[in-house]
């Protein structure tokens, strides 16, 4: 067991959902956070979709695919078969198909780490820090 562990915190990575109605204004709003503990075996998604701050971007914006593509994402992190193959595999596996690029409107950032005692804890952290 690593020191970090050994001292009641674990190593966490989490990346953060943005939703980019259109592309060429490179434009977003954050609308969740995906966490993975691989020490606890944690991975989970907290979302939060502000219409308004979406709609100022672009008006068009289908509000109802985003939401399908959030709770898509929370099926992969549940391991749910209506993710299909995504959710498949390890939260490692499932963690690894989440942080990599796939639409066009709702796409991860980069991969950030840190340390916990409470994965479930800090991911409603981060929802509050990065996305509310």
């Amino acid at each position: 067991m690593s020191e970090v562990s050994s001292a009641g915190r674990l190593p966490y990575q989490y990346v953060v959902l943005r939703c980019v109605p259109r592309a060429d204004r490179e434009e977003f709003v954050n609308v969740g956070v995906v966490l993975f503990c691989e020490e606890a075996g944690f991975l989970e998604a907290a979302c939060h979709v502000d219409e308004e701050r979406l709609r100022a971007l672009d008006p068009r914006l289908d509000l109802a695919q985003v939401r399908s593509g959030l709770e898509f994402v929370t099926d992969v992190c549940a391991g749910h078969e209506r993710a299909g193959a995504a959710g498949l595999g390890t939260p490692g596996t499932r963690f690894g198909f989440l942080k990599a690029p796939r639409s066009t409107v709702l796409r991860p950032g980069p991969v950030h780490g840190g340390v916990t005692a409470d994965p479930a804890r800090q991911l409603e952290r981060l929802l509050d820090q990065l996305v509310a």
